[in-house]
Parts: C-alpha cells; structure tokens; sequence
C-alpha cells in the first residue's frame, strides 16, 4: 500500500540521485502519546506500528524499509561508515556515513538536533544525531571527517538542520555554560540571558553552524522548526515532560543515495 508520508525538505539538499525529507508527528499509524509517526525503534510504542511507520518514511525516501538505517544513539561522537544494514541489529553510534547507493541514513530526534549531509561531487552522504552532549563531544566534526575519509570535501558537502529545539526554548543552567566554555572559550556567544541570573538560553542550532564552518562545511542550512514551539507538529522531550507523559516519539530526519538506473 502506497501511503503519503508529509516531510520538509531543503532546497539546498535538492539533488539528482538523491532523496531527503524531515519527519513529524503526521503521517503515521501509532496512537497516544506518540500519534503518529513515531519512529523511534527504542521507545515503548508498539513495535508493529513503528515498523509500519518507518516503512512509510523508507518508501517516500525510494529505498528498502531494511535499508533505512538509524542507529542506537547515545549522546556520544562516535560515527560509523556503513556499506549495508548491520548484520547484529543497531549500533551505538550518533553519526552515519556512506557511499552506498540504496541505502537512507536517519537521526532521530525529539528536541535535539538533526544534521543531513550531501557532498553531490562524491555522491556521499551523512547523518548526524547531535544534542548539547554530542555536539560538545564532536559528533558533528566527526561526521564530517568521516565522509573526507570515504573522498568527500568540505567544500562542497551541504548540510541542513532538521527539527529541533531552538534558543527561545533551549532553557539550562551555568553548569552547561561552563562545560562549554571550558572547550571553546568562543563558545559564549551562544548563550543568552535567561529568566534569572541561574539561566541561560542556548542557541545550539547556532553552535552547530559554528562547528561545521569551523571543519570546512559554509554551504549549511536551517529548516527552522523547534520542537518545543512546535509540539503539535514535531516530538519534543521536553514538552512530553511537562505534560508528564510516560515516554515521547522521535521524530525522523532522512537521507537516501538512490540506486542508479
């Protein structure tokens, strides 16, 4: 069955043999809570109905529901080049790269920031999970280099930021400022003054940017929907937090280097 999964995309991410689309919460078959894309393999929905729900990401990205993949994420920089789905079921990893045509690589995120990559030189691609933690640890600088490892330059790798929490919503603590200033003493430019003299509001999305054209990558772009704000378009964890919900959906952001014909 032929269903239409709804998805943004990026002008900047348009190319031949290439196909690309961030998620939300439209579109899919799961109930409460996670009505109704949920994508996320490791939440509490039933499994039937993420499957299904991944299966209609995978079709309206061309590829096998098999060879969407996305990985078991742990907030890390760790990144892997991938040839084929994994042989032992999902990897801990928060970044993916390849050059393997018929296969979509996939961050899932409900507040945190999805990155997708396409150098269209070299025909390679990436994905990239990066909240606070893997942004600070280097997953983004990480992902990069692994697609120069497979002959991609920076130069000509475009990247778009999918849904994700942005500054107006991004509320934490000086703890988190000085974790940052502490490795990139650049770093406090992102922060802004917060409801009280405790609080700082954190513009990650920024940092990102920042941390891309610093490895290279000037060709980035911003999709500009936050999770938070936009709770009844997109997952968010910190909105199913203040409603307390038991667990939240993850919202899917894909890229697929399709088989050639």
């Amino acid at each position: 069955m032929t269903v239409t999964t709804p998805s943004l995309t990026s002008n900047l991410l348009e190319a031949p043999g290439v196909r690309h689309g961030f998620f939300g919460r439209a579109g899919g078959i799961s109930e409460g809570v996670f009505a109704s894309l949920n994508t996320g393999v490791g939440s509490s929905d039933d499994s039937g109905a993420v499957a299904e729900n991944r299966r209609r990401c995978a079709e309206a990205l061309g590829v096998a529901p098999t060879h969407l993949l996305t990985n078991y994420q742990i907030h890390s920089n760790t990144v892997l080049i991938v040839d084929g789905p994994p042989k032992d079921g999902r990897q801990k990893a928060d970044g993916l790269v390849t050059a393997t045509p018929g296969l979509a690589l996939g961050a899932l995120a409900a507040d945190c920031m999805p990155w997708l990559f396409h150098d269209r030189e070299a025909d390679i691609i990436g994905a990239a999970h990066a909240g606070w933690r893997g942004a600070l640890a280097g997953v983004l600088e990480n992902t990069i280099a692994a697609m120069v490892s497979l002959g991609a330059n920076p130069e000509n790798i475009r990247g778009c930021l999918g849904p994700c929490l942005h500054q107006a919503n991004f509320e934490v603590g000086l703890d988190l400022v000085d974790a940052f200033q502490e490795k990139f003493s650049e770093s406090a430019r992102f922060f802004a003054p917060g409801i009280n003299d405790e609080k700082r509001q954190f513009d990650l999305a920024q940092f990102g940017m920042w941390r891309l054209r610093e490895s290279g990558v000037h060709q980035c772009d911003d999709i500009n929907q936050c999770t938070l704000g936009q709770s009844d378009q997109y997952f968010s964890y910190r909105a199913s937090r203040r409603r307390d919900e038991a667990d939240y959906g993850r919202n899917l952001s894909a890229i697929a280097l399709l088989e050639k014909k």
